[in-house]
């Protein structure tokens, strides 16, 4: 039956730390993420062009010891919402949220009856092909699975305290460079009006007993987040991770050759 610990500790009041997955679609990479101390991994739909396929093959190969597999999908629609959650992901993460009607979709696709209209599929790989008891199942995978709304952009700042406000939306999480972006900042992540939107997205979940999320985009920006008061924190991405690590490991060895 799914657990989520994740989902137990934001709903504790804790912090939680993963990463998110753009690039390398190997068999390997969650055990890696796993060993390396990752509690989740949200793998990329949205601008990576990866297939449902790629993204249940990432899931499958995912050791139930952790860490957690969320997913990004690309927009709030049902087919993406429903068969990802049937290939095993514990939490899906949604983009430019914007609307409160956007959010109840989310939990509507998202939740079985009566939450929501989740479409039933049992003995599949959510729940590990087991098939057991429906009831239990239908009702662990309401209360255990993760949502997370993206606020990034204006509308969806404007809109922030009501799509807090639904009942089985439990993240909201800032996507910085679209955000800054919608308000005609790029990339000026210390500019008031960024940090005025912060600020509101912050308040909006202290409010409503929501966590905030963010993905630091180096560990000095991911402390900076969490003594502000984000909760759910992805450390950068595969990607950014591996090439930052070589430039550094390579400028070393070059700075030796002089």
């Amino acid at each position: 039956m799914l657990v989520n610990p994740v989902k137990q500790k934001l709903s504790a009041g804790g912090v939680a730390l993963g990463s998110m997955v753009f690039e390398f679609d190997s068999p390997g990479i969650s055990r890696i993420a796993g060993h390396a101390g990752a509690e989740f991994l949200i793998f990329d739909m949205e601008h990576t062009g990866w297939s449902v396929e790629t993204i249940r093959r990432l899931i499958a190969t995912t050791p139930r010891s952790g860490p957690l597999p969320f997913v990004r999908v690309p927009a709030v629609e049902y087919h993406f919402i429903a068969r990802v959650l049937d290939m095993g992901a514990a939490g899906l993460m949604f983009p430019m949220v914007e609307t409160v009607e956007q959010a109840r979709r989310i939990v509507n696709s998202a939740k079985y009856p009566p939450m929501g209209r989740r479409g039933a599929a049992f003995g599949v790989a959510h729940d590990d092909y087991a098939g057991t008891d429906i009831l239990a199942t239908m009702r662990a995978a309401n209360e255990q699975g993760l949502l997370i709304a993206q606020i990034e952009t204006r509308a969806g700042l404007e809109n922030v305290d009501a799509i807090a406000a639904v009942e089985g939306i439990d993240v909201l999480w800032i996507g910085q460079f679209d955000l800054s972006n919608s308000l005609g900042i790029p990339g000026e992540f210390d500019h008031p009006e960024f940090q005025s939107a912060v600020d509101r997205v912050l308040a909006a979940c202290k409010t409503h007993n929501k966590a905030a999320g963010y993905m630091g985009l180096d560990a000095a920006d991911g402390r900076t987040q969490i003594d502000r008061g984000f909760r759910a924190i992805a450390f950068s991405g595969d990607l950014w991770i591996y090439q930052q690590a070589l430039r550094a490991g390579l400028a070393e060895l070059r700075e030796h050759l002089r």
